[in-house]
């Protein structure tokens, strides 16, 4: 018989978070070995909630093998700190309240998501279930939304690392995404007794997104669609949140405004969207281009359809977040314009892979040379990307992390 392993995921397909995918990639791969339950809320990640969700106090479903049980949440703006915390306290009570139900268990995998309640989620369900706690840290928080000044009350962010240490202190196992992670863990510590952890990187499935050629008909019906023909395409591709200086970048992209044969194009939503907008419209940058995130089938074309992807993060968060971004840049075969803190994760494997062109956060001059060679060839672009798919082939599979998993799990 099948062990029973209980995953809570805030966000579960169909919602495009990078962190939902990875969790939905996770349990198909791992429903062959476990009986498994998948505590999500109902698709929300945009911030709107489809109407035929909008009725029952839990919806029951079933999706490629994996049990969901999905608890409602209210719609939130990404740019109202208030209404998100009010829709991540509803996951996480719904979430409590769905666990009651669900009886005894072997295993429990929770990420840090929501912040410091993802974790809460767990410790309350290895008692309440009886099981093996496993706590997937994707995010440290208050580290991260303490780095880019989100939230500035001292006494309430001690209290949030109070508790979410004690959550690393009572898992079975604690999984950190990046090298650079493991010495922010043990920071939290202090010299006092660890917890047990490792390492293991999050991934883009290389067999679903794969190198196109510029020819490939799929790549030339994304450009179509978007008025993208016979430009040279810089991209980010993700969340356009707090953490990544995107305000700061987009006054860099505004010194090419008169090229004309450039395309800098967002792909995604997020909480500094409307800043992005207005800045676009208010300096009359052209070639800046903005569009909704991609369904999932449609990622294979429009990663291959950039010819250079951003790969960023603000100064500060290098050991509390990995930018997963990446993986999917190298699965493509594009190369990486990196934003990142020196001995950061995302920058290391970059040097390793010799994917891209790096450069440190706020260094807006250099950001902006390095954007000179790429969009007057004077980098090696093609060769960057193919040794980015070649590294990512070698070091960063989808079935090389997923092995991890279980391995973690199992010897909990």
């Amino acid at each position: 018989m099948k062990k029973k392993l209980l995953i809570y995921a805030h966000y579960y397909y169909p919602d495009v978070a990078a962190t939902g995918q990875i969790l939905q990639e996770l349990a198909e791969r791992l429903k062959e070995r476990f009986d498994i339950t998948v505590v999500c809320s109902v698709p929300s990640y945009t911030g709107e909630i489809p109407p035929h969700y909008r009725q029952k106090k839990v919806y029951l479903e079933e999706y490629e093998g994996v049990k969901l049980v999905r608890v409602p949440v209210p719609p939130f703006s990404k740019s109202d700190k208030f209404s998100r915390i009010k829709n991540l306290l509803s996951y996480y009570f719904g979430a409590k309240k769905a666990t009651r139900t669900l009886g005894r268990q072997d295993y429990v995998f929770t990420i840090s998501q929501p912040p410091v309640l993802g974790g809460l989620l767990g410790v309350y369900a290895k008692k309440k279930c009886k099981a093996k706690l496993i706590y997937n840290i994707q995010d440290f928080n208050p580290e991260q939304i303490e780095a880019v000044g989100y939230f500035t009350c001292k006494p309430f962010l001690w209290l949030m690392k109070k508790i979410d240490t004690a959550t690393c202190q009572k898992s079975d196992t604690v999984v950190v995404v990046g090298r650079d992670m493991v010495q922010t863990l043990k920071n939290r510590f202090h010299g006092r007794p660890m917890p047990k952890y490792c390492t293991i990187n999050n991934w883009t499935d290389e067999r679903a997104i794969f190198p196109l050629s510029a020819q490939d008909k799929g790549v030339q019906a994304f450009k179509a669609r978007y008025g993208l023909e016979g430009k040279f395409i810089i991209m980010y591709s993700g969340n356009l949140g707090l953490y990544y200086d995107l305000p700061n970048l987009l006054k860099v992209v505004a010194s090419f405004k008169d090229r004309k044969d450039v395309a800098f194009v967002f792909v995604g939503q997020g909480g500094v969207e409307s800043e992005l907008k207005a800045y676009k419209a208010a300096q009359g940058l052209d070639n800046v281009v903005f569009l909704p995130y991609q369904p999932k089938e449609s990622l294979l074309y429009s990663l291959n359809a950039a010819d250079v992807h951003w790969v960023v993060n603000a100064k500060g968060i290098k050991g509390v977040s990995v930018p997963s971004k990446l993986y999917g840049v190298m699965a493509a075969g594009k190369p990486v314009l990196g934003v990142l803190e020196a001995g950061s994760e995302a920058r290391e494997i970059i040097q390793e892979a010799g994917c891209g062109l790096i450069a440190d956060p706020a260094d807006y001059k250099e950001i902006e040379r390095l954007l000179h060679q790429f969009i007057n060839k004077q980098a090696d672009i093609a060769g960057m990307g193919a040794s980015g798919r070649a590294y990512l082939e070698a070091h960063l599979t989808k079935t090389a992390s997923v092995e991890k998993y279980i391995r973690a799990i199992e010897e909990c």
